[in-house]
């Protein structure tokens, strides 16, 4: 079928549930979302800088958890990584990867 700009476009479609055609879908009602499942340990990219003299700080080690303990190498300042990460765009010079890493389960017992 063709659009008022004159470009073919796909006006309606038909669903059926059965294979021999028995069962029709029907119309969907109101809005529908379709979500893909990916899992990805990746959260986003932020910067991390002094809260207090806003400096670029740098992990030493490559990685840490937000609750590690970090020291501003301009101000002196110390506080957990989590009070040194921003995640607001854009992000500056001193840019992380924030990933997710689920943690080793202990044994009970």
């Amino acid at each position: 079928m063709l659009s008022r700009s004159g470009a073919r476009r796909l006006m309606l479609v038909a669903f059926q549930r059965g294979i021999d055609g028995s069962d029709p879908v029907g119309r969907p009602s109101g809005t529908h979302e379709h979500r893909q499942v990916a899992r990805s340990s990746r959260l986003g990219t932020g910067t991390l800088a002094c809260p207090l003299c806003d400096a670029p700080v740098a992990l030493v080690d490559g990685h840490a958890s937000p609750a590690d303990r970090l020291d501003c190498p301009f101000c002196r300042h110390t506080a957990a990584v989590r009070d040194f990460l921003s995640l607001t765009a854009p992000a500056r010079p001193a840019r992380v990867q924030v990933r997710v890493i689920e943690r080793a389960r202990r044994a009970v017992g």
